[in-house]
């Protein structure tokens, strides 16, 4: 398991709730965006300003950090595929639970066999990354669209059809050409 930098914007000290529980503090901080924060077709941007608001509460197990995470969005719409941005606000809860100890107080290593453990306190520092990166991309679609009536792209010649709500193809299904040559020599 890496060592956790204090010096990241998402690596919080929890020293001050002193694991008391019922002891609070909050967060308001701006942070930029880690890289590959979003899902194919709609991401944050690596380094856009995230800005936290959080609440770090201190608990009999751990530390529960609550709050939101505000963000500038960007996306492709998957009809059309033109760019378009949006405002998105994030609910963050988690609880981060102290590590085991013995009863001298030592830390002992514990197996969990919980099929999605919770994230552990490691000196009294955890790390926001991963419950932001799955905040957002849960909270994000995974087909966007620019409009709820985006009519998207031609499929014959790949056209904008909100540029030309008239523009059309004549097509004929192959399984009428027998049909449509018997229509030709009767006209003849």
């Amino acid at each position: 398991m890496a060592v956790l930098d204090p010096k990241d914007p998402l690596v919080l000290d929890v020293r001050s709730l002193q694991r008391r529980p019922g002891s609070m503090v909050t967060v308001d901080r701006s942070v930029p965006a880690p890289a590959g924060l979003g899902v194919a077709m709609a991401r944050v941007p690596e380094g856009t300003p995230i800005e936290l608001d959080l609440r770090l509460e201190s608990v009999l197990e751990g530390v529960l950090v609550s709050g939101t995470a505000d963000m500038q969005v960007t996306a492709e719409c998957s009809r059309c595929l033109d760019p378009f941005d949006w405002h998105e606000e994030v609910d963050l809860t988690e609880l981060f639970r102290y590590p085991a100890t013995d009863a001298k107080g030592a830390v002992v290593e514990e197996e969990d066999e919980s099929e999605d453990p919770l994230p552990v306190i490691e000196d009294d520092l955890i790390d926001l990354d991963p419950t932001l990166r799955d905040a957002v991309v849960l909270t994000l679609p995974l087909a966007p669209l620019c409009s709820e009536d985006c009519p998207g792209l031609c499929s014959v010649c790949g056209a904008r059809l909100a540029d030309d709500p008239q523009h059309a193809h004549e097509t004929s299904d192959p399984r009428w050409a027998a049909l449509t040559a018997l229509l030709e020599q009767d006209e003849n």
